[in-house]
This record gives structure tokens, sequence and C-alpha cells, in this order.
């Protein structure tokens, strides 16, 4: 279900000098404002924890997603480039996890380490609070992946659907309508975050047992779709 060559292109095609930059630019905007925010207000653990919610998780996090999930195969189907993996004797469903893989790996890294180590700058991990933020990052980094690779391979404007749904499902949509929050992946990794930290700095309007199931199903869903949608393209490249 890994296919090394693909991982290596992958890799090489999110790493490359555009979305690198956007890549560190975003943690390091996070950890520059946590240090300014750590020296203006001292160690305050529910200052941490509404930056953390509110920077880290509700809009670093997604736009990372955005930019490994689309990226891990958009560019590839936009340009034909694709046809070179299709023509190959890998399957289309091994293609899509290894590029899923990738995307996870990448989101991961750029989202919940800069999230733990801003976490340890504003209050030393207080309260767990950089870990509980840690651990929502890198459940979130794979429900993103998942969601944005399959937006990259149905829809030639999948990083403007995936901002549409980072910036305002999520952060605004997510945050402030009740009906909506249940179909958030902030709320569902606030509720493992809720877990860890066992107290009222950080909540979630979904229960811990609903939002594991639906974490998985929209993973392993989109995914699944994702290895559908492959299948159906043609070596010619015309869709």
């Amino acid at each position: 279900m890994y296919n090394p060559t693909v991982a290596r292109l992958t890799y090489r095609a999110l790493l490359g000098r555009r979305r690198a930059l956007i890549l560190f630019a975003l943690p390091a905007l996070l950890i520059v404002i946590a240090c300014a925010v750590r020296l203006l207000n001292g160690a305050d653990d529910q200052v941490a924890a509404d930056f953390l919610g509110g920077f880290a998780l509700a809009t670093m996090v997604p736009l990372i997603g955005v930019i490994a999930g689309t990226g891990a195969i958009g560019p590839e189907i936009d340009d034909g480039s694709i046809v070179y993996l299709l023509s190959k004797p890998v399957k289309r469903s091994t293609i899509i996890f290894t590029k899923l893989i990738v995307a996870v790996a990448v989101t991961m890294v750029f989202s919940a380490v800069p999230t733990l180590i801003s976490g340890y700058i504003l209050n030393g991990n207080g309260q767990q609070i950089a870990v509980a933020y840690t651990v929502a990052a890198l459940v979130a980094s794979i429900a993103y992946s998942a969601l944005f690779l399959l937006l990259g391979t149905v829809s030639r404007h999948a990083v403007v659907i995936g901002l549409v749904y980072a910036l305002v499902w999520e952060a605004l949509f997510g945050s402030l309508i009740s009906g909506a929050k249940t179909l958030s992946v902030q709320q569902w990794a606030l509720a493992l975050a809720e877990k860890v930290t066992g107290d009222s700095l950080i909540s979630s309007d979904v229960a811990l047992p609903t939002a594991v199931v639906l974490l998985t199903v929209v993973t392993v869903a989109a995914t699944w779709f994702a290895g559908r949608k492959l299948r159906t393209l043609t070596l010619a490249g015309e869709e």
C-alpha cells in the first residue's frame, strides 16, 4: 500500500520552493507571536489555551492541511503529469494511500511540532495545554489531509474550496454555530485535547466517542472516495 517512488515524488512536489516558503512561514509566525505573547503577558494558562486554540488549531493546522493535502495530487492532475504514475504498474489505491501518508506527515511536522513548541513558550506546558493541543493537531492533521487530498482529486479548484472550508466553515461557522460544530474537524480534535487536560481550559461541543467515530469515518471515507475517483481518470488525462 506504500510506494517509495510515489512518496519521493510527492515530497519533492510538496517541499518545492513556493510551497516550502508557506509551510515554514506559518509555523514561524506562530512561534514568533507566542514569544511576543509570553513577553507581554507572562505565563498564563488561559491565554495559552486561547492562543493555541484560536490560532494554531483553528487557523494554522487547516491551512497547512490545505497546502499539503491538495498539493499532494492536485497539481499533477492539473498539468497532466499524473498520467506518468497511472501508466506504471502501481495500484491507484496505493498511489492515493502513499500520497495521504506523505500529506499527513508534512501536515503533522509543520503544525504539531510548532504547536508543541509554542505551548511550552507560552506557559511551559502548564495544565498539559501544550501536549493537549499537540495531540489535537496530530489528529486533525490526519482528517484534514484526507479531506483535502480528496478535494485535490475531484476538483481543479481544490485550493480555493479548501481555503473556504478552513477559513469560513472551520474558523467562523464551526466556532459560532452549534449545528456546524458537530461537523467540524476542529471540534473533533478539541474533544481529544479536552480529555488530555481534564479541566475547563479546553472544551469541545462534541463528545469524545462521537469525535473519534467521526474522525475515523471521515478519514476512511475521504481516502476511499479519492481512490475511487483516481480510478476513473483516463490515461489521456482528460479528467
